[in-house]
């Protein structure tokens, strides 16, 4: 037990000249040892306390060691702290037979500097995939969608709709403007078959053009006449006409001749 007292002296001693103003003794058996990287990060800098408590066996086993942090000089992050223990731990057993205080001290800044540069690459990596994520949203946003059959047949026919029904309000609101005369109007119109309507309603009219001739009607080519004799014809016809209608020109006359 001796011993284990003269050893911790020794080693305070020591510790003190080293840390004089980072160390404090918390009991006969017990340090904090504020440590601090040596590139500390200016945006996001980072100081702990390093609480170490030395078993009766020391230094034939590894102490007690546990992290402290200090208010408003940084934050340790989920899963930090287990980190720096275990990298503490395995260069403490490589010191067992030692005096292992100073070399544990020393680890921990450099396990600090490390976890500054891993805290630096994740983020750098979350502003990279960031980055990488609202270029793709872009560009898909500007490359647009691929043009298929099925879309443009979908498009024309939601655009089809919606002119049909722009067109329906429209008919409807100038309906509603007018008189009851007009709107009656309206609705005979309306009401009244189309031109197609009546085309396909008409047996007749839905025959072959052949049916309307009779047999043995020779058909008039239009095309043999040029336009200025048909316009001669047409002439003609109305000037016979115009003269028949005077009574200069009568059935029998045409008859006799």
């Amino acid at each position: 037990m001796s011993d284990y007292k003269a050893i911790l002296e020794e080693e305070f001693e020591v510790l003190e000249s080293i840390f004089p103003d980072e160390l404090e003794k918390l009991s006969e058996t017990s340090v904090s040892i504020r440590i601090e990287p040596e590139e500390q990060s200016i945006s996001d800098p980072i100081t702990i306390q390093l609480i170490v408590d030395y078993p009766e066996t020391y230094p034939d086993v590894i102490p007690s060691m546990s992290l402290q942090e200090i208010e408003g000089e940084g934050e340790l992050r989920e899963g930090e702290e287990d980190v720096v223990l275990d990298n503490l731990r395995e260069i403490a057993e490589e010191s067992i037979g030692m005096a292992m205080t100073f070399t544990i001290a020393s680890a921990a800044k450099e396990a600090l500097a490390l976890l500054i540069v891993e805290r630096a690459r994740k983020e750098k990596e979350e502003d990279d995939r960031r980055t990488r994520e609202y270029e793709e949203a872009e560009a898909a946003r500007t490359r647009g969608t691929p043009l298929t059959r099925d879309l443009f047949d979908k498009w024309r026919k939601s655009f089809t709709a919606e002119i049909r029904a722009k067109r329906e309000k429209e008919e409807q609101d100038r309906v509603k403007a007018l008189n009851p005369k007009e709107r009656e109007e309206w609705r005979k119109r309306k009401e009244r078959p189309t031109g197609r309507q009546l085309f396909e309603s008409s047996s007749a009219l839905a025959t072959s053009d052949e049916g309307l001739y009779e047999e043995g009607v020779e058909e008039v080519d239009m095309r043999k006449y040029t336009r200025e004799q048909r316009e001669e014809e047409r002439r003609k016809e109305e000037e016979e006409e115009e003269r028949r209608r005077r009574g200069l020109v009568n059935d029998g006359d045409s008859d006799n001749e």
